[in-house]
């Protein structure tokens, strides 16, 4: 067991490879915690694309602490079989889960909150607000692709799959059609 993993509470790696959604969610929340007592304190924004950094990585997860000027987000996507978990360390986030298959929801995500999922969630996060927000996200699997979707006339259809271990790789933006 490695001393990070002690400490955020989880299992050593011979009690199983990957994490769990849960486990997921206390790994998001124990880095969110170091961020915010300020062991990670290079938070930066950049007003062309959301600033990004790796601040963990083993074999069986990675850590990302992302920020988020207005009107930045993402595009529909999964993250290519990664479970995964973010939690808002400031401002507020609008998250677009696709349920039903076809059907998007949107959630509002405040400073605080965390949100874990499995392999197959698909979703859109953009911070709508007129303030800045950071968060921190983990995959276990450590990333290794992301899907691109779009939804159109009730239907999920994929755009393209890129290989990347990052969260924020280049791709070209599409309009968001967020719930109504």
């Amino acid at each position: 067991m490695n001393d990070t993993t002690a400490r955020a509470g989880l299992p050593a790696p011979e009690q199983g490879l990957y994490f769990s959604r849960e486990q997921l969610i206390g790994f998001s929340r124990f880095f969110a915690d170091e961020v915010c007592s300020g062991k990670f304190p290079f938070v930066d924004f950049d007003p062309e694309q959301r600033w990004h950094r790796r601040i963990y990585r083993d074999r069986r997860v990675d850590v990302w602490l992302i920020s988020w000027l207005p009107s930045q987000g993402t595009q529909l996507h999964d993250h290519g079989g990664s479970s995964g978990a973010f939690t808002v360390l400031s401002g507020v986030l609008t998250e677009a889960v696709v349920t039903g298959g076809s059907v998007l929801h949107d959630h509002e995500r405040g400073t605080g909150s965390t949100v874990g999922f499995g392999a197959h969630y698909v979703h859109d996060v953009r911070n709508l607000g007129d303030a800045p927000a950071v968060s921190v996200h983990a995959y276990s699997a450590p990333l290794t692709s992301m899907t691109y979707y779009d939804l159109a006339d009730g239907a999920l259809s994929t755009i393209t799959t890129l290989a990347t271990d990052d969260p924020e790789p280049d791709v070209e933006p599409l309009p968001v059609r967020h719930a109504s």
